[in-house]
């Protein structure tokens, strides 16, 4: 069990370059945008556009600040996005274009190689091999015998055994699940 602080969280251009990412963890972690296993980032989006193809790659998007987005994947008719609505799930290889609610934005995004690992963006716990608990306010976690505090945007990273959580709504946090696929 570790804490990635915000501070500490590694920023880097988009893929298609128009604006910038904030990498909270990947996998591996010498990684890059075309040969993860799984990523986790945040991204502040200014302006409305295309989102960056991913080849293979299963992606949730959840809002962590402003109004909101429309989101309109491919096959699919629009999806609007705020805080209070539920994380959207979408192959990261469909053609993807984003409109902004009203004002800028910052997005949570999970990212999966399809076939070998799946994810889960919730408030909930559920089983998984992996789980990172993603404050958005300050928050004490009392885990596995250990203490720990986090500030906004930090990041408690578990694994194995100390990935499980009691069950119920978790506040001031995202859970982010990450299993192997089966």
């Amino acid at each position: 069990m570790r804490v990635l602080r915000a501070s500490d969280h590694r920023r880097m251009p988009w893929k298609n370059g128009r604006g910038e990412t904030v990498e909270i963890a990947v996998f591996p972690e010498a990684a890059g945008l075309d040969d993860f296993q799984w990523r986790v980032s945040m991204a502040g989006v200014t302006e409305d556009g295309e989102f960056s193809i991913f080849p293979g790659i299963d992606r949730t998007l959840a809002v962590l600040s402003g109004e909101g987005i429309e989101l309109h994947v491919a096959g699919r008719g629009p999806q609007r996005l705020t805080r209070d609505y539920d994380p959207l799930a979408f192959p990261a290889d469909a053609p993807t274009a984003a409109r902004l609610v009203q004002g800028p934005i910052t997005d949570l995004n999970v990212m999966t190689r399809r076939g070998q690992y799946s994810h889960r963006l919730a408030r909930d716990a559920g089983p998984c091999d992996l789980r990172l608990i993603l404050a958005t306010a300050p928050l004490t976690l009392s885990l596995a015998g250990q203490v720990h505090a986090l500030g906004p945007l930090d990041v408690l990273y578990c694994d194995g055994p100390e990935a499980a959580l009691p069950p119920g709504p978790v506040t001031n946090a995202w859970l982010i699940e990450i299993s192997r696929a089966t």
